[in-house]
């Protein structure tokens, strides 16, 4: 986590750079530049004065994700949701934002260290299940009828591309692709209080009390989606922001067997951010 965090805070230091060499380019003509002092926080806060006035903005802010990880429809081997437990999602994000002369349109690209987990129960008949028996009998393959129990907590960086759009002075909507590599993860759970059919729902049936089963391994490295949301400026430097993140590739390979049906990360964040 310590290693996460340098990368982040590099990451804005970056970001900040970026926006504030912009200015400097485009802005010589506008603005004098201010003689170079000793005190470097007068001369960072001109370097900000003049990438705000050729609509350069830099945010940075924290949320929380709520959501999980579902397939879409729910198949019908799933008969009843029996619980669900929302992880502490931290979600840490720089941007930089570009709005574009006498138009409300704009542009934000930006970098997220963000955590994306859940636990769920659920009632299930005739589930594909590959797992290790408790019991001591080994690995179980085929159509289980029972409970389970599944746990998801992968780490992500995440760049959203999103064009802005300006309603008012306060409100502000943006859309676009996110692209995200996952740095950690985990794919685990348990079956339990069932039987299992050997290989499909005609197979000779076992009872079985409870089996594991850990997919960690196999979870895709890089994710993919949609994100909409939107912005409101409560003071001037202030804004509380809300999003929706679709994904739109699996958490496993296309091809993946152990598990017969996509799973999508499906979550939405609320947060504030300071605008610079």
């Amino acid at each position: 986590m310590i290693s996460f965090n340098k990368k982040i805070l590099l990451a804005l230091i970056g970001l900040s750079a970026f926006t504030a060499s912009q200015a400097t380019e485009t802005g010589n003509a506008d603005v004098t530049p201010q003689t170079v002092t000793d005190n470097g926080v007068k001369d960072t806060d001109n370097n900000l004065i003049r990438a705000a006035l050729k609509g350069w903005h830099v945010r940075v802010g924290a949320g929380i994700n709520i959501g999980g990880t579902s397939p879409l429809p729910l198949p019908r081997e799933i008969r009843a949701i029996e619980g669900y437990r929302p992880h502490l999602n931290i979600a840490l994000e720089g941007m930089v934002m570009k709005s574009f002369n006498h138009s409300p349109w704009g542009l934000a690209v930006g970098l997220r260290f963000e955590q994306k987990g859940m636990e769920t129960k659920a009632r299930v008949k005739n589930y594909h299940m590959e797992a290790v028996n408790e019991d001591g009998s080994g690995r179980i393959n085929g159509a289980w009828t029972g409970h389970v129990k599944t746990k998801v907590d992968n780490t992500y960086f995440t760049v959203p591309i999103l064009a802005t759009y300006r309603l008012s002075d306060r409100w502000s909507l943006a859309a676009g692709p996110y692209f995200s590599l996952r740095t950690s993860g985990e794919f685990s759970g348990e079956a339990y209080d069932g039987y299992i059919r050997d290989i499909d729902p005609r197979g000779e049936k076992a009872e079985v009390s409870r089996a594991t089963y850990d997919f960690t391994t196999d979870l895709r490295k890089f994710a993919w989606g949609v994100q909409v949301g939107g912005e409101f400026r409560a003071y001037k430097h202030l804004a509380v922001t809300a999003n929706l993140q679709w994904g739109l590739n699996g958490i496993f390979p296309a091809d993946y067997e152990s598990v017969t049906f996509t799973l999508y990360p499906i979550y939405a964040t609320v947060g504030f951010a300071y605008v610079f």
